[in-house]
């Protein structure tokens, strides 16, 4: 496989976005050859391609593994592992969500309750304890609503997400302070 210079830029970009995405760029330039590659890659061509530590693109692979973005497969006559990414674009958002969502979201709402119940108990101002109250409630009916539209069929997921986008052209503009 060659990488062409609009390849290679994407494979840089991809990287460079890994940090604000909470991996490290070579971590995401795995996922960015993966993603972009007609075929599955072994760890090897990875490397070469990369111009990684095999690793590097080792532990790379491992992590993607983990977060479910990259699957591995078997190719007949080679002992070698290939790797690629999740294909349908689709699976892959939910998939980088899903696994954000557990990863991060559903841990602070865990201990925004253990917060809130610890308050109840101790000399917490009135103020705070509302404070952690609308801050867990705001993020419970996000995450409820998340929740809720996953368990859609995919059809209707999109319906929604593009219902949505028209329906905000209807609506006043600007956010309300309310």
């Amino acid at each position: 496989m060659h990488l062409t210079p609009a390849m290679q830029d994407f494979i840089l970009h991809w990287g460079d976005m890994g940090a604000k995405w909470g991996t490290n760029r070579s971590v995401a330039q795995i996922h960015a050859l993966l993603h972009i590659s007609p075929d599955p890659l072994s760890a090897d061509e990875i490397c070469e391609l990369l111009n990684l530590a095999r690793s590097n693109v080792s532990n790379g692979l491992k992590e993607l593994q983990s977060l479910r973005m990259v699957k591995s497969s078997r190719k007949l006559g080679d002992r070698r592992d290939h790797f690629h990414s999740v294909r349908d674009m689709f699976d892959l958002v939910n998939t980088v969500i899903e696994t954000r969502r557990e990863r991060e979201y559903a841990p602070t709402l865990a201990a925004l309750r253990d917060v809130q119940k610890q308050a109840e108990d101790d000399a917490t101002p009135a103020a705070v304890k509302q404070r952690f109250k609308e801050t867990l409630d705001t993020m419970q009916m996000f995450d409820d609503w998340y929740t809720e539209v996953s368990r859609l069929p995919r059809a209707v997921q999109l319906t929604v997400i593009k219902l949505g986008a028209s329906v905000a052209r209807f609506l006043p503009k600007g956010k309300s302070k309310g």
